[in-house]
């Protein structure tokens, strides 16, 4: 089963960008949309993300994770109209600065989150480890343990279905639609997946000290990420982002 944040092959331009270029164009887009204060700017910035996931083949499965997204910015929206209570009352409790904010907030969710999670689709971990650490100059131990942790949430995903499935052939039934009942239910599956968390870390750290893990330097590795002029043009696409959120 395909995690959404698993690499989806390709030999699109997005797929070819150097990885830093490509942390780099996610990471404006998030800058942009914090910055950003009008509606036409947050929609453009969400559609231009929907556009690069569509051209990188992979809007099936951005689509997942906005489908997950879209009730907790309506939770969102339902709080903002709820607790501001400054601007002109439309109807009932609804303000019309309530409103307002209400929409922003929503739309800056789904725009934050959908970025990075598109990086990640179209970029190898190995290879967005290793070029932070030639480019960025990040220790390898830093990026090693955030690429590691990326890659063990499927692994803990997969561990927490399994011991759903073990639970619901002794009778446990999941499916309830009462959320606290569900909560309840799903509390102590935590102490086994945290055991069997605890054991898979310990034994992924056995593993890399025995490859010699703390030996590894930034000239250590075979592969080089030079810059090509692709990628300067997404560094300006980049400063174009920022100034426009800055701007609208």
């Amino acid at each position: 089963m395909l995690n959404v944040i698993d690499y989806v092959p390709g030999n699109t331009l997005l797929h070819r960008l150097n990885p830093v270029a490509k942390l780099a164009l996610a990471a404006s887009i998030i800058a942009a949309t914090f910055l950003a204060n009008t509606y036409a700017a947050l929609v453009g910035l969400l559609l231009f993300t929907l556009l690069l996931a569509a051209y990188a083949d992979v809007f099936d499965r951005l689509a997942r994770l906005l489908k997950l997204l879209v009730p907790i910015a309506l939770i969102m929206l339902v709080l903002q109209l709820a607790f501001v209570r400054s601007g002109e009352p439309l109807f009932a409790f609804v303000t019309d600065e309530g409103l307002i904010t209400g929409g922003k907030a929503c739309l800056r969710l789904l725009g934050v989150a959908l970025p990075l999670v598109l990086m990640l689709m179209v970029t190898k971990l190995t290879d967005l480890a290793n070029a932070c650490v030639e480019k960025l100059h990040i220790p390898y131990k830093y990026a090693f343990t955030f690429t590691t942790a990326l890659r063990f949430v499927p692994v803990f995903s997969q561990e927490m279905n399994a011991i759903m499935e073990a639970q619901t052939a002794r009778g446990v039934q999941y499916d309830t639609k009462n959320p606290f009942k569900k909560m309840q239910l799903m509390l102590p599956l935590c102490v086994p997946l945290l055991i069997s968390s605890v054991s898979k870390t310990d034994a992924t750290a056995l593993a890399a000290e025995q490859r010699g893990f703390y030996l590894r330097t930034r000239e250590s590795s075979y592969r080089r990420y030079p810059f090509a002029a692709r990628d300067m043009v997404v560094f300006a696409v980049c400063i174009v982002l920022i100034v426009g959120g800055i701007l609208l």
